[in-house]
């Protein structure tokens, strides 16, 4: 059966205009004219409208964490093509230019790092690899990361962006589903906090296990969520959604969410969170041995990476 085989149709595609010139850029939300440091400076969020633009897995990770605290664990493990899986080209080939792409192995970056003094097991999806899919070893890295938060007692915060469980996995995507959402639990029974992040866009497999499992949800302004996103539901039931039906300030209102939190707000939202939700004990303890933990350790350098990045 050729499913995958179709040629694709020759039609000529026009390329629209750039919408900028000389360091501006037309916001794509409200149409006003942004110069791009001044985008920069405001964490990557429109000056005039406040629409939040997607940023780096390093960006991120500066935005939450303490200068100079992140130290990345489980970056040696790759994905593999057990299915040997092949559509328009092979899984192999979609991996290696999605390695080339992020200059990473996978699309998530996990490892911990201090929020406001506090040692934090994080998971941030990258959404540059292959849309933050969720494959074998992204679903393997978040498990492993929430296994060491259980053995060394700390809160968990993961932030998602990603189209959902990755089809050139089939089933062993969805496993992930289940996997992520068992050590979730586990990390539960021992009272510790866990934080989901959802950002623009959190839809599928990753809405459907992980993304929603947190002691506290919070979403980014205007951010897309949900499990089919709305040109698939419209066609399914032949009717229009309402409108911003998925974004987050509708799913708050629905009960979904527990706060919508503004880019620039988010660590010290993050850091008040984990102060209440945590056992006194442990936020003692874990301040205590933060710095110890510190020295010697493999750290990221953040900025590096986002020059990199931004090349």
């Amino acid at each position: 059966m050729k499913l995958f085989s179709k040629s694709k149709p020759k039609i000529k595609v026009q390329e629209t205009k750039r919408e900028s010139f000389d360091g501006w850029l037309k916001c794509t939300h409200c149409k006003e004219l942004v110069h791009l440091k001044e985008l920069e400076q405001n964490t990557n969020c429109c000056p005039k409208c406040d629409y939040h633009y997607r940023i780096s897995i390093y960006e991120r990770l500066k935005l939450l964490t303490d200068e100079g605290s992140f130290q990345e664990m489980y970056e040696d493990l790759s994905p593999l093509d057990p299915l040997n899986f092949k559509d328009t080209e092979t899984y192999k080939s979609r991996i290696a230019k999605a390695q080339k792409k992020t200059s990473r192995k996978e699309g998530v970056i996990t490892g911990v790092g201090t929020i406001d003094g506090q040692p934090t097991a994080i998971g941030v999806l990258d959404f540059a690899f292959m849309g933050g899919s969720m494959g074998s070893v992204v679903g393997e890295k978040l498990t492993l990361i929430i296994e060491h938060a259980i053995s060394e007692q700390l809160p968990v915060v993961i932030v998602s962006a990603s189209g959902g469980a990755r089809m050139q996995e089939s089933a062993l995507s969805l496993m992930q589903m289940a996997k992520t959402s068992a050590a979730l639990a586990k990390l539960s029974k021992c009272s510790l906090p866990y934080i989901s992040i959802l950002t623009n866009p959190t839809t599928g497999g990753i809405t459907a296990s992980f993304a929603s499992l947190g002691d506290v949800i919070i979403a980014e302004p205007k951010a897309l969520i949900c499990f089919a996103g709305p040109r698939v539901i419209e066609q399914t039931i032949g009717e229009k959604l309402p409108p911003e039906a998925q974004k987050s300030e509708f799913l708050l209102e629905h009960g979904m969410l527990d706060c919508v939190v503004r880019r620039k707000d988010l660590k010290n939202k993050i850091s008040t969170f984990i102060k209440y939700l945590m056992p006194e004990k442990l936020l003692k303890k874990n301040r205590k041995l933060s710095l110890e933990n510190l020295k010697g350790a493999k750290l990221v350098s953040l900025e590096k990476e986002i020059k990199k990045t931004s090349r």
